[in-house]
């Protein structure tokens, strides 16, 4: 029998580089399912559909919303964004690990609907750090920096819905915690049976 899958989600504030850890995580591990979200705006040079976003139309998009086809889902301007439901569990269901980078906001709605999954909260080695990465991509003004960096810190308040948190200060062991993370939890102990049969060459334990 195969077990069950993790749903492993990495969330925090914007500039904490949840996305490079991701992307790092998934180079390691390439045995981890990327969920795609899905949106209503139009594909830009170079995006794949299915790749980089599950391209819809705002029609079957808002058809997806009323069945509850998402986990999650969002109007930003004038387009939709979500996290389509039917991917993710079909990949756990195989027994694959589902990997969700996602803000928050997102994150916490998530939780209502998957509360077994695991939540991964990034943080920054320090204010100061993050607004020097802020500051550092060299696109936004200071009104805007301030703006992220007063969002970031209403964000931090929710750090205690997570299950366990990355503190980026260098990218290498920020990554090798998170995947330590992973493997603690595909080790517990409810994730497994006793094989009771009498036979000495038979494993011990089985995915349940």
């Amino acid at each position: 029998m195969t077990a069950p899958g993790l749903l492993i989600v990495i969330s925090g504030p914007s500039g904490t580089g949840k996305g490079t850890i991701c992307q790092s995580l998934l180079k390691r591990r390439p045995d981890i399912f990327l969920s795609v979200s899905a949106t209503t705006r139009s594909p830009r040079a170079g995006e794949i559909d299915g790749v980089h976003y599950h391209f819809r139309d705002r029609e079957t998009f808002e058809e997806m919303i009323a069945r509850d086809e998402f986990f999650e889902w969002a109007q930003v301007y004038d387009n939709y964004y979500g996290t389509p439901k039917g991917p993710v569990n079909t990949a756990l269901a195989e027994g694959k690990d589902v990997l969700l980078e996602i803000d928050v906001q997102g994150a916490l709605k998530i939780k209502k609907k998957a509360p077994d999954g695991i939540y991964i909260f990034v943080v920054p080695p320090s204010l100061d750090a993050l607004r020097a990465r802020i500051t550092g991509r060299g696109t936004d003004s200071v009104e805007v920096i301030n703006k992220r960096m007063n969002k970031a810190m209403e964000e931090l308040a929710y750090l205690h819905e997570y299950d366990y948190i990355v503190i980026n200060d260098i990218l290498e062991e920020a990554v090798h915690r998170a995947e330590s993370i992973i493997m603690a939890e595909q080790s517990r102990t409810g994730r497994f049976r006793i094989i009771n049969d009498g036979r000495s060459d038979r494993p011990l334990v089985a995915a349940r």
